[in-house]
C-alpha cells in the first residue's frame, strides 16, 4: 500500500474536508483525514497512483476556470502524486 500525503499548506490550502466538498473524485483504494486534516491518499501500488494523478490532469483540463481552488487543488494533488519519491522510482523504470 501507498500513502502520499498531500500538505495543507499547498497554494490551494487542500485539507480532507475540502476535498470532499470539492467532489474530486478519490483514489481507487480511498483517501483519509491525518489528525491535521491533511488530506491522506491511499493507492495498491505507484502504477495506480500515476493512473489517478493522470485522470486528474484530465479533469483538470477540463475546467474553464483555472483560478478556482478547486482546480488548484487538483494541482496541488497531482504535484504530491509526482513528486513521491516512489512514484518517481516507478516513472524512471
Amino acid at each position: 500500500m501507498l500513502y502520499i500525503t498531500v500538505p495543507s499548506d499547498g497554494p490551494s490550502k487542500l485539507t480532507f474536508s475540502l476535498f470532499e466538498s470539492y467532489d474530486i473524485p478519490a483514489p481507487v483504494s480511498g483517501a483519509d483525514a491525518e489528525i491535521n486534516n491533511n488530506l491522506i491518499l491511499k493507492f495498491e501500488d505507484e502504477e495506480e497512483a500515476v493512473v489517478y494523478a493522470t485522470q486528474l490532469e484530465n479533469l483538470a483540463n477540463e475546467l474553464n476556470d483555472k483560478t478556482t481552488t478547486q482546480y488548484l487543488s487538483i494541482n496541488d494533488i497531482i504535484v504530491a502524486i509526482w513528486n513521491d519519491e516512489f512514484v518517481q522510482s516507478y516513472q524512471s523504470k
